[in-house]
């Protein structure tokens, strides 16, 4: 699996092949922000943006997604009757994305498929139908702090091919078999370009000035991080609106709701969000987290200590900066978790 140098004069040409087998998604810009979107040839397709305002997480896990169909005609005599939602009936390759959102599907890998007796079928189905070439990113946006949760601006982790812009062409490296076939019969990198991509990496990591440790917040007990007395005070400006998990790339709760109209109905999982007062709420009324304290300390625990404690050491944050940028209150999760380790 050896580097490959695409030049940007035959992008259009490469695209062009993938739309032959696969649909292809990539990022646009539109009215200066990026976003995803069909992409049927090179001309829309942006490497000069920092990352796309919403995550692509809805490719694999969407906002709202029927699980299955259902008919309950009290007139036939079959009963209830209940239909299994036809599976993803396409092979995608998303390209251009950025590592940290790559690493975020890694994460969520170990989540909704941690092993063959629980799996997440729907997930499942669409990873395995899906290829994704990764964008490395030349210049991190100053709310940036992936190489402080274990990944960098030119992780591999969660990528079928990892992209790296020279400006007149692109070096493709192949992380995966499936990357691999993509990109045969391209040229192969000279020891310039390969030398050019090592300068790049080496210069974007430099560039990424936030550093923050979380040393103790792994070694404490679970109890003692908790218990910390800084709950008392950060979560007073918190408005619970969940803007921060409906951005963030790995932030997978959801709820599971029965939609009907007449003898139809249809089972659909949603979006849902640990800052809602709500999502915890039992059918007796009683809620373990009922207080705006409780739920946001349940963010930051849950990315930072419980995650790590159940996925041998791998923290539930890919250092995006989403949710800084979001916040209608300016928290910043690197501040807080600062605290925390403190």
């Amino acid at each position: 699996m050896g580097e490959k140098i695409l030049t940007k004069d035959k992008l259009d040409e490469f695209i062009k092949g993938l739309t032959s087998e696969y649909s292809v998604y990539g990022p646009t810009v539109s009215g200066g922000e990026a976003r995803w979107s069909r992409i049927e040839d090179a001309g829309k397709l942006s490497f000069d943006f920092s990352n796309t305002s919403l995550s692509p997480k809805s490719f694999f896990f969407p906002q709202t997604e029927c699980m299955l169909e259902f008919k309950n005609d009290p007139r036939d005599k079959e009963g209830l009757i209940m239909k299994e939602v036809p599976p993803l009936d396409e092979r995608r390759v998303i390209v251009n994305m950025r590592p940290c959102d790559a690493r975020a599907f890694k994460i969520l890998d170990r989540i909704f498929y941690r092993d063959d007796d629980a799996r997440d079928v729907y997930w499942l189905d669409k990873r395995e139908k899906t290829i994704i070439i990764g964008l490395a990113c030349n210049n991190p946006c100053s709310t940036c702090f992936c190489t402080s949760v274990g990944s960098g601006p030119f992780d591999e982790g969660g990528v079928d091919i990892l992209c790296v812009d020279l400006g007149e062409k692109l070096v493709l490296r192949p992380v995966s078999e499936r990357g691999d076939a993509l990109v045969k019969g391209l040229e192969d990198a000279s020891a310039e370009d390969l030398s050019q991509v090592s300068a790049l990496k080496e210069k974007a990591e430099g560039a990424i000035e936030n550093k923050i440790e979380m040393d103790n917040i792994l070694s404490r007990e679970v109890l003692e991080v908790y218990e910390l007395p800084l709950w008392d005070r950060i979560h007073e400006t918190c408005l619970n609106c969940g803007a921060c998990t409906f951005y963030c790339p790995t932030c997978h709760c959801f709820d599971i709701q029965d939609e009907t109209q007449g003898d139809y109905g249809r089972r659909v999982r949603n979006w849902d969000t640990c800052m809602s007062w709500l999502f915890t709420q039992h059918a007796s009324g009683h809620n373990p987290r009922g207080t705006k304290k409780d739920r946001v300390r349940q963010r930051f625990m849950h990315k930072f200590k419980y995650i790590p404690f159940k996925l041998e050491g791998i923290i539930g944050c890919v250092g995006c900066g989403r949710c800084i940028k979001v916040c209608p209150v300016n928290i910043d999760v690197r501040e807080v978790v600062k605290q925390m380790n403190e």
